[in-house]
């Protein structure tokens, strides 16, 4: 089909480029773009981007992004017109002037797409579009003449979803002892003929094989902590056993990672040792996540059906036909595009998963295609789950199903178990938390849209069957009412709390203002101050707050075995639908009775005695010196301590592995140091060890340069050094901050000089993408850099050319929180701070090299790097202080030996 003949627009850092709908290219202004976009619907790629370029948040337009969406549902692109260009296997755009031709190419691609009869997306796609043309989308009147109304009628999304069967338990494992002669050949299997043969490798996969021996001791389960350096094959090391031993013995064995690209990995490793699906159908491998993740078919039929308006109502329905092809339903990094959502500028795809716990189970007329249950049942059939490290320590808090809770754990990414296990085992009194339960018990406030029902609503058939029960919901919902509602930070803001649990976080957000020292006031920062040398008054009101919520608590707890009772003693009406409705009002009941009795436990704290075990602080939440929540917080000072007794004690064998998991002090691995943070000190079994070093020259591939003429504090100087890295290196940078406000600085000095050098830069926080597409992004374009916080410091996989340079601006201290200062006091002081940053460096420099192919240069801009610190980098790594400009000679030259090795492999 030849080009779609309608205006299309391009903007970037570089300049701004319209095509009209039959004739030439032409530059223009941002002030000229943003008047030809409110004159006529233009085609332009990733609206909310182009509209960051222009300055207008307002922009609209055809984007082709969300016609992508609609005629490939389920199917992965990079959300740029060179993505686009190889997702529709169309020859990407020269330049950026050229990309409004390409934009108008790929439309009548899809559009072509949409006449074809060999199209797999077909079924559903008129149907969606009557209704997207109700809802007046922009695409509707283009795409309807392309797409031929089907003979049938088709079937309604719900009716088109496979149902989940029951299936009976699995018994318990066998015991089983794996032959070491049987792991190797198994791995050999799996690495495939002719493949390297890696002595660390193997010597890593047999020490992985002691997790599955049978366990001698109650509450002692095999432990290993294993080491292995970037490039080891850890990933196979330890599926060789791991499938060995599930189907000898007929057990699950539980992988847990930290982010979702490992998961993606994993995936993709797992199918060399199991096939997709077995004779029977059902699946040996299975990803889990948490509930959130998922798409809630419930919210999504509460949206179609007008419960979303405007922009929204038109994301439903690109959801709905996402969710007739998705593989899992997996709304966060699964098969959904992750920039789907961001090109709404809306919280919508969030409001369609079960944020908030307050699924009805079996009362949903969707219970038996729920994607949710499907994973779960799946999962308990599996002989391998793929997981993340939150969802297995709340399995094993509180799972439901005791038989489907991990007993053979492997912790992937086992440096970041720590973090983890702070998270799951935290507590915090806050003033959205308190407001999330009181919707919970009470239902949406008057005006609010949306399917949500109270506590009284959602067992209203137990209510009228069982007085007791009634009367405790009655109590609840009535002790309820002491709880926050809407507007209640203006309230307090205005010094008029109502209510005992307002009144206390009136009185956590004078105090804490009062006795912060942070600095957080002045920079628009949230700010916190230690819960100690508490006055009366302030007692007092905790004291008032805590008596509110166990007001809240005790009629819960009587609910609770009033819904055991009606199980047990069932009337007539309660099928097995609705004993699985009241097992997960069970459930839902305990989570809530759990975390009130958390909140009364640290009030009751306040005031008197500390407890050594937990550091407890005041907070007020600010983003950009807005007030968005306060509370009072609660965590573990050693976190590993519950993890040991949740996870360790019912587990069998636990593996935590990692580049990174021990400590390199200036004598080398510090073994203590993983041990600590694995909880293996809180159980009665000595972890094994094992080590397997990574097999890259990083002597010869890489090199740490140590910048020491940008001086600390000097933004100009910071963004020039950053802008001139980059055009040294020819794009392929990732820079990482410590600050968000300085990355935004830098950023907007830099972004329109680069992208004029053909450069483009992309920033987390400024862009408006997600982090993963983000990277998706950096990875496709061998000039494009990145730059980022935290979250891309690990866990970013970008293998080859499109990373050849990595610039800290300068030493990743810890952040110096209350928190932070507690477990510094107890670890050690300074040596616990080096400790935190070691690790970061290391992680950080990961990286880099992620093949044997890869190459490039590791930079810090710290006029003052300490020594002690470099022990961070890999045994052999070149480490050089010099000037900015000496640097940058490394950086160029680094550049062309690049090229010629990957011109080397090219040609292999």
């Amino acid at each position: 089909m030849p080009a779609l003949p309608l205006p299309a627009l391009h903007a970037s850092h570089a300049g701004c480029w319209l095509r009209a709908a039959n004739g030439a290219t032409r530059a223009l202004g941002k002030g000229e773009a943003v008047m030809a976009a409110a004159d006529t619907p233009l085609l332009m790629v990733n609206a909310p981007l182009v509209a960051t370029r222009l300055g207008y948040p307002d922009l609209s337009g055809l984007d082709l992004l969300e016609l992508f969406a609609f005629v490939h549902p389920a199917r992965f692109c990079v959300p740029t017109a060179k993505g686009l260009a190889h997702a529709l296997g169309l020859e990407e755009p020269a330049d950026g002037d050229d990309v409004p031709r390409f934009l108008q190419e790929a439309a009548g691609a899809l559009l072509e797409t949409c006449e074809s009869p060999e199209w797999p997306e077909r079924e559903g796609a008129w149907s969606a579009l009557q209704s997207l043309a109700r809802l007046r989308w922009p695409w509707a009147g283009v795409i309807a003449p392309h797409i031929r109304q089907p003979e049938r009628a088709e079937k309604w999304l719900f009716s088109r979803l496979p149902e989940w069967e029951e299936s009976g338990e699995r018994p318990q494992p066998a015991q089983v002892t794996l032959d070491d002669g049987d792991v190797q050949a198994q791995l050999a299997r799996l690495t495939g003929e002719g493949a390297e043969k890696r002595q660390g490798q193997r010597d890593y996969s047999s020490a992985v094989a002691g997790i599955f021996a049978p366990r001698t001791r109650r509450e002692a389960p095999h432990m290993l902590l294993a080491q292995a350096g970037t490039g080891i094959g850890k990933t196979l090391g330890y599926l060789a056993p791991a499938s060995l031993w599930a189907k000898a013995s007929g057990g699950t064995v539980w992988v847990s990672t930290f982010t979702k690209n490992l998961q993606r990995q994993l995936r993709s490793e797992s199918a060399r040792a199991w096939p997709e699906e077995r004779p029977d159908g059902s699946r040996p491998v299975v990803i889990r996540k948490g509930r959130e993740n998922y798409l809630c078919l419930l919210n999504l039929e509460d949206a179609l059906q007008g419960g979303f308006g405007g922009r929204a109502a038109v994301l439903a329905q690109l959801v709905a036909r996402w969710a007739a092809y998705s593989r899992d339903g997996d709304m966060i990094g699964g098969d959904l595009p992750g920039w789907l959502g961001t090109l709404f500028r809306s919280r919508a795809i969030r409001s369609l998963t079960d944020q908030r716990g307050e699924c009805v189970y079996a009362g949903c007329p969707h219970y038996r295609k729920c994607f949710i249950e499907h994973a779960s049942r799946a999962s308990a059939q599996a002989d391998l789950v793929i997981a993340n490290h939150a969802l297995v320590m709340v399995n094993a808090a509180r799972g439901r199903d005791h038989a489907q809770r991990p007993a053979r754990i492997i912790f992937d990414e086992g440096h970041h178990v720590f973090e983890a296990a702070d998270s799951t085992f935290s507590a915090a009194l806050t003033g959205m938390e308190a407001i999330e339960l009181k919707r919970w018990l009470l239902g949406p406030e008057r005006g609010s849209k949306g399917r949500r029902r109270g506590l009284a609503a959602r067992l209203a058939d137990v209510s009228s069957y069982d007085e007791q029960g009634g009367k405790a919901i009655s109590a609840a919902c009535h002790a309820a009412e002491a709880l926050p509602g809407g507007g209640w930070l203006q309230r307090l803001a205005d010094g008029e709390p109502s209510g005992p649990v307002e009144e206390l976080l009136a009185a956590v957000r004078s105090l804490t203002y009062a006795r912060d020292e942070s600095g957080g006031q002045e920079a628009g920062y949230g700010i916190e101050t230690e819960a100690a040398q508490l006055e009366g008054d302030f007692v007092e009101r905790a004291q008032a707050a805590a008596m509110a919520l166990a007001e809240i608590r005790q009629p819960l707890i009587r609910l609770g075995v009033r819904l055991e009772a009606v199980q047990e003693d069932a009337p007539d009406w309660l099928d097995s639908q609705g004993r699985a409705r009241l097992e997960g009002a069970r459930h839902s009941l305990a989570w809530r009775i759990e975390m009130l009795a958390a909140w009364e436990a640290l009030l009751e704290r306040l005031g008197g005695p500390a407890n050594p075990d937990f550091v407890d602080w005041l907070a007020v939440d600010r983003s950009d010196a807005r007030e968005y929540d306060i509370g009072i917080h609660r965590h573990f000072l050693d976190p590993m301590k519950p993890f040991a007794q949740t996870v360790l004690e019912g587990a069998h064998g636990v593996m935590l592995t990692s580049a990174t998991l021990c400590d390199r002090g200036t004598e080398g691995e510090d073994w203590n140091s993983a041990i600590a943070r694995s909880g293996a000190a809180y159980i009665d079994t000595a972890p094994q060890k094992v080590q397997a070093e990574s097999p890259f020259d990083y002597a010869s591939r890489a090199e740490v340069l140590i910048v020491t003429d940008v001086k600390k504090g000097d933004l100009a100087g910071l963004a020039g050094a950053y802008a001139r890295i980059v055009e040294a290196s020819g794009g392929g940078v990732l820079g990482l901050f410590t600050a968000i406000r300085r990355l935004r600085a830098v950023h907007g000095r830099i972004a329109d000089r680069l992208a004029r050098a053909g450069l483009p830069l992309f920033a987390q926080h400024v862009d408006p993408i997600d982090t993963g597409t983000l990277v998706d992004i950096f990875r496709d374009d061998p000039h494009a850099s990145l730059l980022g916080t935290d979250a891309l410091r690990d866990g970013v996989d970008v293998p080859g050319h499109s990373l050849r340079c990595v610039v800290m601006e300068q030493v990743p201290w810890p952040k110096p929180s209350i928190l932070h200062r507690a477990r510094r006091a107890a670890g050690g002081g300074s040596t616990y701070d080096d400790r935190i940053i070691r690790a970061r460096l290391a992680q950080a420099f990961g990286r880099l090299i992620r093949s044997k192919q890869d190459s490039g240069h590791f930079i810090v801009l710290s006029p003052a790097f300490p020594s002690r610190l470099l022990s961070a980098f890999p045994a052999g790594t070149p480490v050089t202080r010099l000037t900015l400009e000496e640097a940058l000679h490394r950086v160029a030259a680094g550049v062309v030996i690049n090229e010629r090795d990957a011109l080397g492999a090219q040609g292999e």
